[in-house]
């Protein structure tokens, strides 16, 4: 059964850093694009970073760009998103997802068909 597993997150202080794991259980045919989004709280699901997994071509939320890195792993079949220089803002249930590729420099929620269950990210100042 195809499906994504994330694993990291945790409480950190604010300029603390984390690093959060996705791997990847799907088939080839699915692995264009991995995004990361996250949701707080009384808002909506946004996206953070995505990439492409041919090109490592990456994209990023204006929020965090240069604090957050997407990465990956081929050997061990996983993206990282390590998060540097936290904020409270960025506080939130996070997820990785599979996106078709036209949704991936943008982060379109709605072109994501694969999801990761939820890692909570905790910021405190």
């Amino acid at each position: 059964q195809q499906h994504l597993m994330v694993s990291g997150g945790g409480s950190v202080q604010t300029g603390g850093s984390l690093r959060l794991s996705c791997g990847l259980h799907v088939y080839a045919g699915n692995r264009h694009c991995i995004g990361w989004f996250r949701e707080a709280p009384g808002t909506e699901r946004e996206g953070v970073a995505s990439m492409f997994l041919s090109s490592s071509r990456s994209y990023y939320n204006d929020s965090v760009k240069g604090r957050f890195t997407i990465s990956q792993d081929n050997a061990k079949d996983t993206v990282y998103l390590q998060m540097d220089s936290l904020r409270t803002e960025d506080t939130g249930t996070y997820f990785c997802a599979t996106l078709l590729p036209p949704g991936c420099p943008s982060l379109v929620r709605g072109m994501a068909n694969y999801w990761s269950q939820g890692a909570q990210v905790t910021v405190s100042s």
